[in-house]
């Protein structure tokens, strides 16, 4: 097993991949060269021609010299004519010799175990003039000569149709195995990819099974020690949250008991308004910091509904929002974080501006939400330091005149876990528009 592992490696894969190509182009080439025969142009000697050109040489010379020029011709068939002369020159041959014909001597001496003898070979291009054809001029033991002819040549493809159904070979093997050795290496890729989207949308997702190459299963296994350090640690942050709460609780419950033995009543109320606010920061603080809805799982939802749910939770309190978009939209996320995000949002618009509004459109991959107000806005410095933790632009921490800085950075928190993002900008003719894009 270990050995296995050691040698399943993506270095490896792809060496062995541009080897497999190879071997596999070359053994396609000699496939098509031995199934295709004589198209696939191979030289002279293999095509059998030869053996029929001695197999006539030997019968012809064997007969009376008054007959061979009879024979010649029944010799010949469809593809080629034969004709015997004494006289070379009788052929009308032009003078020029063909060394790839000429190179056929010796593969005659092997056939015929001959000495080696004249034989001369022409191509139409050899002729001057129009008429030009393939032929081959053997001489006789007698000294008498054999001419063979042909007006085409039927043994073979040119070099440009021959060297186009190579490449295509070629590339057709290349591709056959590159995309089976693709395809071995983005399965673990996609498998390790599921896992860690799956982590993204759940802490408490399981870990990653290892497959695949030796580099990325080693990658799986990293992200694997990680998860598990994450999920430790959020485990001991909620049980310190926990005992943070009741340890901070309990102090302010014992001063709201003493609270109840003033007996000025108007200090009663200020230290009772200091209480309720600081009970108000530490529940606020906790929540961001607890934050529940990141452990939520995500599911599909109707996010069009979910918006007309709070706005009709407002128009309950007499607070008229604008809700324009579709009437139903799908989508997979976390119901309780996304509230969140547009309760902050539309506790904001409410608050500091006035004719809220709620947009939602669907595009090819990705929803977008837009909560616009005509309120006072937001200077163009402070567009990015809102979103930090207990960050506000109003410096009193009155919570009658605002929170104590942690909406925005809750809901940009929770946008970000759900691969989007959230940005402020001016409404045009006065306002601030917040902008929610969710990838789909």
């Amino acid at each position: 097993m270990i050995g296995r592992r050691l040698r399943d490696t993506v270095a490896r894969w792809i060496a062995l991949t541009i080897l497999i190509a190879m071997l596999t182009a070359l053994a396609l080439n000699a496939l098509f060269a031995q199934l295709a025969g004589v198209w696939a142009r191979p030289p002279l000697g293999e095509t059998g021609l030869l053996d029929r050109v001695a197999v006539a040489v030997r019968m012809i010379e064997a007969a009376d010299p008054a007959q061979r020029s009879s024979l010649a011709r029944s010799a010949g068939d469809s593809s080629f004519s034969v004709h015997w002369s004494v006289n070379p020159g009788r052929f009308g041959l032009p003078v020029v010799k063909d060394d790839d014909f000429y190179s056929g001597q010796e593969t005659f001496v092997d056939l015929l175990a001959w000495p080696q003898r004249r034989v001369e070979g022409f191509e139409p291009s050899d002729w001057a003039g129009p008429g030009g054809h393939y032929a081959l001029l053997v001489e006789l033991t007698d000294h008498s000569w054999l001419m063979f002819s042909a007006t085409s040549r039927s043994w073979g493809l040119a070099e440009g149709p021959r060297s186009a159904i190579v490449l295509i070979l070629v590339l057709i093997s290349t591709a056959l195995v590159t995309l089976i050795a693709t395809r071995r290496l983005a399965r673990p890729l996609q498998h390790f990819a599921q896992g860690v989207r799956h982590f993204g949308t759940d802490f408490r997702a399981p870990p990653i099974e290892p497959v695949g190459p030796h580099e990325i299963r080693q990658a799986i296994l990293a992200f694997n020690g990680m998860q598990a350090q994450l999920q430790h640690f959020i485990q001991d942050r909620i049980q310190m949250l926990a005992a943070i709460s009741h340890d901070l609780r309990a102090p302010l419950t014992r001063l709201r008991l003493r609270g109840e033995f003033i007996e000025d009543s108007d200090q009663q109320q200020k230290l009772f308004r200091d209480v309720d606010e600081m009970q108000a920061m530490i529940n606020t603080a906790l929540e961001f910091f607890r934050d529940d809805a990141r452990l939520e799982q995500a599911t599909q939802l109707d996010l069009a509904e979910l918006l007309q749910t709070l706005v009709d939770d407002y128009r309950d309190q007499s607070i008229d929002i604008t809700f324009s978009g579709p009437p139903r939209l799908v989508y997979l996320g976390r119901p309780l974080g996304l509230k969140r995000v547009m309760s902050n949002l539309m506790e904001n618009a409410i608050h500091y501006g006035h004719a809220p509004q709620i947009e939602l459109q669907q595009r090819e991959a990705q929803v977008v939400i837009r909560v616009l107000d005509r309120g006072p806005g937001i200077p163009a410095e402070f567009r990015e330091q809102v979103f930090l933790p207990f960050f506000r632009l109003e410096g009193s921490r009155n919570k009658s005149t605002g929170g104590v800085g942690l909406g925005l950075s809750s809901a940009r928190a929770i946008v970000l876990e759900h691969g989007g993002t959230l940005t402020l900008m001016d409404r045009p003719g006065g306002g601030l528009v917040a902008i929610v894009v969710l990838p789909v």
